[in-house]
């Protein structure tokens, strides 16, 4: 599975380097959110790569639901329990703080292609979410994070097949909403998940927007602008195979 080069076991643990986080960030997910940058103050694990982990290793259910409790920081060691009954999985770090819970149902899948590409389908979808996504959704309601620390965070992630054979999956957004309240805001995204051209399903994620203020049109064009100068610079990176994660 692609994600074993993304962490190390040790000690029976899973541990996630920050070169490795941000390598899956970028690289992957085309995730460039400051915070996933290695000497980043607030340093955070993408909570992309939890939901990959956790899906190479217990398989792909019908029904699963994904609520991100606390912030990963890199280097933590990390256990993955899964209930008697197989119906909730939480990742967990030595003193039982709980990053990540999962509950899920139905039947799964355990094919290796079929998880793979919907990981792939899914993160590729998550690196859409800016500018693609958020900035629309934030210029029509008139606000807008803090360009100098933008702050864009998982809260939960939910979906529902009708079917585990997928076909080249793909996920196109049906709805996307954002409420203001205050200096924080909360997205929800709604997609379809397509696979062969026809339905196979849906996933809804939520996110926090933090530090929310006025909408500045040229504020947000500087934001974009960087975007897309470090996706051009990380592509570059990648291509010349420098800053690969250990063990890849």
């Amino acid at each position: 599975m692609f994600s074993e080069q993304f962490f190390s076991v040790q000690d029976g643990r899973i541990v996630i380097t920050a070169p490795q986080a941000s390598f899956f960030a970028k690289e992957v997910a085309g995730d460039f959110n400051p915070i996933h940058d290695p000497d980043a103050r607030r340093f955070c694990v993408p909570g992309d790569l939890l939901f990959a982990l956790v899906v190479s290793r217990f398989g792909l259910s019908e029904n699963m639901t994904f609520r991100f409790r606390n912030l990963l920081g890199a280097e933590v060691p990390l256990e993955f329990r899964e209930s008697d009954n197989g119906g909730t999985i939480e990742v967990v770090d030595e003193g039982g703080k709980v990053y990540l819970e999962v509950t899920r149902s139905g039947d799964i899948t355990r094919d290796e292609r079929v998880i793979e590409e919907f990981t792939r389908c899914y993160v590729a979808a998550s690196g859409k979410n800016f500018p693609h996504t958020l900035k629309p959704l934030m210029e029509s309601h008139g606000v807008m994070f803090n360009p100098d620390r933008p702050m864009v965070m998982y809260e939960s992630m939910s979906l529902a097949l009708n079917q585990l054979e997928l076909q080249q999956p793909d996920l196109e957004v049906s709805k996307a909403d954002l409420e203001v309240a205050g200096k924080r805001g909360n997205v929800t995204l709604d997609y379809q998940l397509i696979s062969s051209g026809k339905t196979a399903g849906e996933v809804s994620k939520r996110l926090m927007l933090g530090g929310l203020r006025e909408y500045c049109p040229e504020a947000m064009a500087g934001i974009v602008e960087e975007f897309y100068r470090l996706k051009a610079r990380g592509t570059r990176v990648g291509m010349d195979g420098a800053n690969q994660p250990a063990g890849a």
